[in-house]
């Protein structure tokens, strides 16, 4: 396995780690759990964009034959 694809692999398990995260969250009670909740969820939108983007990365770079 190249080392493109560990680090795909790893951003999506980091994107499942702070989702999980996140939803643990949503069921306590207090302002402090919905503003980390909603820190969480912004985090995970940052994880997933940096994760699209190795996707493709690793997409073009497999078309060119790399």
């Amino acid at each position: 396995m190249d080392l493109l694809m560990v680090v795909l692999l790893l951003a999506m398990a980091a994107v499942v780690a702070v989702l999980v995260m996140g939803i643990a969250n949503f069921g306590k009670p207090g302002k402090d759990a919905a503003m980390k909740s909603n820190k969480m969820m912004r985090l995970r939108i940052l994880f997933q964009f940096i994760a699209v983007v190795l996707i493709v990365l690793y997409v073009y770079l497999r078309g060119q034959g790399v």
